[in-house]
């Protein structure tokens, strides 16, 4: 990736890197490396484990200390909302990540800049990177400023389906029935992805695709939401 680009996203997060090539690592995907013929070492996988981890450590901490009368239950929720697939993936929309990653071709053409689940791993894989270029301090700060943010919009991320259920039962007295029937299945079986519809009585109000039939239940509940509210 040329010097420029890297420079441009560090502006972006407002942390600049000692070594650029914990950087340059976290923006590559497997599908890249590999088609580079490059080591497996070279590729995001193993920065975003760390970052996982250290995105774990850390919001567990803030929610701990933010929430001093909170229970432990309603704390494991809350954390899950922030940490979930299509909040950090709307995290990484937020700084652009996707126009820095290093995906392979067919990556590329399908979309995959785009895609939930390697703009999350991605955006962990930067949090890992992170946290090996400058510790816990700089990794902190920035997950507090794109993760601990618009914790309300991230809830909602998280469990739309639930949501979206209590709304249509706040206004409609008779029997609901939500459904949401696959649509498209494609990739192989380690790599697939969902596309599914939801339907409220029979119509059709929006789509979600993911990695798993739950993910792209939840994508679908959220776009659904979105319309029900401009209505």
């Amino acid at each position: 990736m040329a010097e420029k680009d890297l420079k441009q996203l560090q502006e972006k997060i407002g942390y600049f890197f000692q070594n650029q090539a914990l950087l340059q690592t976290a923006l590559t995907h497997s599908s890249y490396a590999n088609e580079k013929h490059w080591s497996y070492s070279t590729n995001n996988e193993r920065t975003e484990f760390l970052g996982d981890a250290v995105l774990e450590l850390i919001s567990s901490e803030c929610i701990y200390r933010e929430n001093p009368h909170m229970v432990e239950g309603a704390m494991t929720k809350l954390r899950a909302s922030l940490v979930c697939e299509m909040s950090l993936a709307s995290s990484a929309r937020e700084i652009g990540l996707g126009d820095y990653l290093l995906l392979g071709k067919g990556e590329k053409q399908t979309g995959g800049a785009k895609r939930d689940s390697i703009l999350s791993d991605a955006f962990e894989a930067v949090i890992g990177a992170i946290y090996m270029d400058g510790g816990l301090e700089p990794a902190r700060q920035f997950i507090v400023k794109y993760v601990m943010s618009d914790i309300e919009q991230k809830q909602l991320f998280h469990d739309s389906k639930t949501i979206l259920q209590e709304m249509i039962q706040e206004k409609k007295h008779e029997e609901t029935k939500i459904v949401y029937p696959v649509i498209k299945e494609e990739g192989p079986d380690h790599d697939k992805i969902f596309e599914v519809c939801c339907e409220i009585n029979g119509v059709r109000y929006a789509t979600g695709s993911g990695h798993t039939k739950k993910a792209a239940q939840q994508q679908a509940a959220y776009q659904t939401i979105l319309i029900l509210r401009q209505k």
